[in-house]
């Protein structure tokens, strides 16, 4: 992995007014090493903006050993997979996010687009398609078959690679599940920022679908993800960023990146009752059994 590092900032976050763009300082590393599955380098957000492999430095020297860098088209697809083949401290993630879909099909691309994140799927340092799913949050009813058709594509070219599936779920939970059981899930099926309750995270079991659970379990108007923590598989728990958004308590609002991701842990360690360590633990083997090594050769030595 000689190749140099891509820029950052080829997306921007969206300022709204009375933001705090300041960073939060780095916590307290945690004592085990840990992954963010979730995490969205490319984006520009906040004074002071790091590259990618500042970002990453940060994050590792807090306990953060590796990220999944997601793409949510063409052109971030292109830059996750570039980056991870950058750097070992990344693997990506490629797809079109279930919001491009219905304006990809209004124009006659969403199916050559399609065929690029298959392509794409193919190189050895994607280990996941996503972020993939429904969004009825932002999609009207005439987006809709748009969007199934997208995610069912989407599943079938991770079930063709071998490689994880990467969802995002948005006032979707009912359909997003049916087409799972439709279409036949992934061996490796993930729920990227979980956002369901109890009910869902039983369905999850049942299924053995990843939950991934990002800052947004830290809110203070979140008792349902906690409780949904709570009755989660031990096995099938992940933990994510969703960087630069859902930055976590105290800090909600403000800048978010992987460094901050110790503050979730600690908050999950703290809803399960469990040692911060025995949680670390677990979840790195819990991310490495869905993605694999990050740096096989580093792992092995």
């Amino acid at each position: 992995m000689s190749s140099e590092a891509p820029a950052g900032g080829i997306r921007k976050r969206t300022a709204t007014e009375g933001r705090d763009l300041t960073r939060p300082q780095a916590p307290e590393p945690l004592p085990i090493p840990v992954y963010d599955n979730h995490t969205h380098l490319e984006f520009e957000d906040g004074f002071d903006q790091p590259e990618p492999v500042e970002s990453l430095d940060l994050a590792e020297s807090v306990g953060v050993r590796g990220v999944v860098q997601v793409g949510t088209d063409l052109e971030t697809s292109r830059w996750s997979a570039a980056l991870a083949a950058s750097d070992p401290r990344v693997l990506a993630a490629v797809a079109l996010h279930p919001n491009e879909a219905p304006r990809l099909f209004a124009e006659g691309l969403l199916s050559s687009h399609l065929s690029e994140i298959s392509r794409l799927a193919a190189q050895p340092r994607v280990r996941a398609v996503g972020e993939t799913g429904l969004d009825f949050f932002r999609t009207g009813e005439d987006g809709r078959d748009a969007q199934i058709e997208s995610f069912e594509t989407h599943i079938e070219i991770a079930k063709a690679n071998g490689i994880a599936l990467q969802i995002h779920d948005r006032d979707a939970h009912d359909e997003v599940v049916a087409t799972l059981l439709r279409v036949g899930a992934p061996e490796r099926t993930v729920f990227h920022c979980f956002s369901g309750d109890e009910r869902l995270a039983r369905v999850c079991n049942e299924h053995g679908w990843y939950m991934s659970f990002a800052g947004t379990m830290t809110f203070k108007n979140a008792p349902a993800l906690r409780e949904a923590l709570t009755v989660a598989r031990p096995e099938l728990v992940l933990c994510e960023t969703d960087a630069p958004f859902l930055t976590p308590e105290p800090f909600r609002g403000r800048p978010n990146a992987p460094y901050l991701l110790p503050h979730t842990v600690r908050r999950m360690a703290e809803t399960l009752g469990l040692p911060l360590d025995e949680l670390c633990a677990r979840l790195a083997e819990n991310t490495e059994r869905v993605y694999g090594l990050w740096d096989p050769e580093t792992d092995e030595a």
